[in-house]
C-alpha cells in the first residue's frame, strides 16, 4: 500500500478527463489519471467515431443509389467488409488507446490503470494505493449501456453500441430496441447494406426528446428505407435460440440479431460519493457554474447531468482545468447546448423546442422553412428531405432554440446556435447575408416568418 501527493487526480479518462488532465499538466500541475478501460473514453472507439463511420459508408451508399434517379446510372452493391475494415484500421492505427495515452504522456500526466474510487476529500484510491491531490480531483467516470428490466434479456447475446461497431458481417434483421439518436443512427446504416430493420421505441415517436416535425421527418424516411417502426410499444420479453424472439404487447418480433440502444447509465454505484459528502445514490453530480461539486473536487461530463455529448464534456473540462489553475474565462451555460443525430437526414438541435419553451412560461413564436423548397433542396432534388424550425421568445426577440433538418443538419445548425448563445436579435438576423444557393440560405425563410 502507497500514499502519493499529487496536484490533481483526474478519475475518468474520457473526453473531459482527458482535456482537463492535459491542460492542468501543461499548466505545470503534477497529474495523475486513474482510468480501468481505455483512455479516451466511449467516443472514439464505440461511440461517435466508429459508428460515424459506418454512418457516412451508408450515407455515400445511399447517395450512390440516388444517381439512377437522377441520371439513370446502375445500382450500388454495398460492401461492408470495406466498411467493418476501414473502421478496424482506424481503431489500430489512429483512434488506439495507446495515442491517447502518449498524448497525455508527453504533457506529463501519469495515468494509473485500475478502478478508481473517492476515499474522501481531494483522494482517490486504486487498489491498496492512494493518491492524494493537493488542489482536489476531477470526476470523471461517464456512463455505461443501460441494462433494461426485460424478462429473458440477460440471458441472451444481444449488443449494445459497443458490440455492434466490431460486427464484421452482416446480420440478415436486426431489431432495434430504443429509438433515440443511437438506435436510429445504427438502424439506419444497417438498412441502407441490407440487413432488414425493426426499431422498437416505447415513446409514441423516434427521437423523442426532439421536435416532433424531426420525429415525423424521420419516421417517414425510414418507411422510404424500408424500416420497419413501431412506436408507443411495449417489450415484455426476449428469448434467443439461434434468432432473438421479441415479445411485444402487440405481438412477437424475430430477428437475427438484437441491439438495445435505450439510454446510458451513469456510473456513479460504489464510488465513494459519501466520502466527499454527496448521496451515493445520486443520479447525477451537481455541479455549480464553475464545475465544483464540493471540497476539492470538480465534476464533468456525462455525470452532470448536462447532456451525454462529447463536446460538452470537453468544454466542462476546459472550465475545471481553469478554475483548478486560477485562470480567468467563461463559466459554464447550458442555454445553448447543441446536438446532432446523424441519420440522413441528420437532425441537428440547440436550446430549447417549442413544448419546453411553452412549459418555462416564454411568449413563444415559432418560424419554419420547408428545405425541400429551398433553391438548394430543388437542385438537390434526391434525398433533400429536411426542414427548419426556430422557437423565439417573442417578448425579448431572439431565439431560444432551434432544429435544423436535413442534408447538411448538423452543419446549418452552427448559424443557429450561435445565434441562440449570443442572443441576436431576430431583426439582425433577418438583415444578413445569405449565401446562394446554400441550404443555410433557407434560414432566411424562417426567420421572416417570425418578423
Amino acid at each position: 500500500m502507497g500514499a502519493y501527493d499529487v496536484d490533481v487526480v483526474v478519475l475518468g479518462l474520457g473526453p473531459g478527463g482527458e482535456y482537463a488532465a492535459q491542460k492542468l499538466a501543461e499548466g505545470g500541475l503534477s497529474v495523475v489519471g486513474v482510468e480501468r478501460d481505455l483512455v479516451g473514453g466511449e467516443c472514439p472507439f464505440y461511440g461517435c467515431i466508429p459508428s460515424k463511420m459506418m454512418v457516412r459508408a451508408a450515407d455515400a451508399l445511399a447517395e450512390a443509389r440516388r444517381v439512377p434517379m437522377l441520371a439513370g446510372a446502375a445500382d450500388v452493391r454495398p460492401d461492408w467488409g470495406s466498411v467493418a475494415g476501414r473502421i478496424d484500421k482506424q481503431a489500430t492505427n489512429h483512434w488506439s488507446d495507446d495515442s491517447h495515452v502518449e498524448r497525455l504522456e508527453d504533457a506529463g500526466v501519469r495515468i494509473v490503470r485500475g478502478e478508481g474510487r473517492l476515499d474522501g476529500p481531494g483522494q482517490v484510491r486504486v487498489g491498496e494505493d492512494v493518491y492524494v491531490g493537493a488542489r482536489g480531483v476531477v470526476l470523471n467516470v461517464g456512463t455505461s449501456p443501460a441494462r433494461l428490466p426485460i424478462d429473458g434479456l440477460d440471458a441472451t447475446p444481444y449488443w449494445t453500441n459497443r458490440e455492434i461497431v466490431k460486427v464484421a458481417e452482416l446480420p440478415e434483421s436486426l431489431a432495434v430496441i430504443g429509438g433515440g439518436a443511437i438506435g436510429c443512427e445504427l438502424a439506419q446504416a444497417f438498412a441502407r447494406f441490407g440487413t432488414q430493420v425493426t426499431v422498437l421505441e416505447a415513446a409514441e415517436r423516434v427521437l423523442a426528446p426532439e421536435e416532433p416535425e424531426s420525429s415525423a421527418l424521420l419516421a417517414r424516411v425510414f418507411r422510404d428505407d424500408g424500416i420497419r417502426v413501431e412506436t408507443g410499444v411495449k417489450v415484455e420479453r426476449v428469448d434467443h435460440d439461434g434468432d432473438f424472439r421479441i415479445a411485444t404487447d402487440r405481438g412477437e418480433v424475430r430477428a437475427d440479431q438484437l441491439l438495445v440502444a435505450a439510454g446510458r447509465t451513469v456510473n456513479l454505484t460504489g464510488i465513494g460519493l459519501d466520502s466527499v459528502g454527496l448521496d451515493p445514490d445520486a443520479g447525477v453530480v451537481d455541479t455549480d457554474e464553475r464545475l465544483r461539486a464540493g471540497e476539492r473536487l470538480w465534476a464533468v461530463g456525462d455525470v452532470t447531468g448536462h447532456g451525454a455529448f462529447t463536446h460538452v464534456s470537453m468544454y466542462q473540462g476546459e472550465i475545471a482545468a481553469r478554475d483548478i489553475l486560477g485562470q480567468e474565462g467563461f463559466t459554464a451555460d447550458y442555454r445553448a447546448v447543441s446536438r446532432v443525430t446523424f441519420t440522413d437526414p441528420e437532425v441537428g438541435a440547440v436550446g430549447l423546442t417549442e413544448s419546453q419553451a411553452r412549459e418555462a412560461g416564454l411568449e413563444v413564436r415559432v418560424g419554419h422553412a420547408d428545405l425541400a423548397e429551398s433553391s438548394r433542396g430543388w437542385i438537390h432534388d434526391a434525398g433533400n428531405d429536411g426542414l427548419l424550425k426556430l422557437v423565439a421568445d417573442a417578448d425579448r426577440g431572439v431565439l431560444v432554440g432551434a432544429t435544423s433538418a436535413g442534408p447538411s443538419g448538423g452543419e446549418v445548425l452552427g448559424l443557429l446556435a450561435l445565434a441562440v448563445h449570443a442572443e441576436v436579435p431576430l431583426e439582425r438576423l433577418a438583415s444578413m447575408h445569405y449565401a446562394y444557393p446554400t441550404f443555410h440560405r433557407a434560414v432566411d425563410v424562417a426567420v421572416t416568418s417570425l418578423l
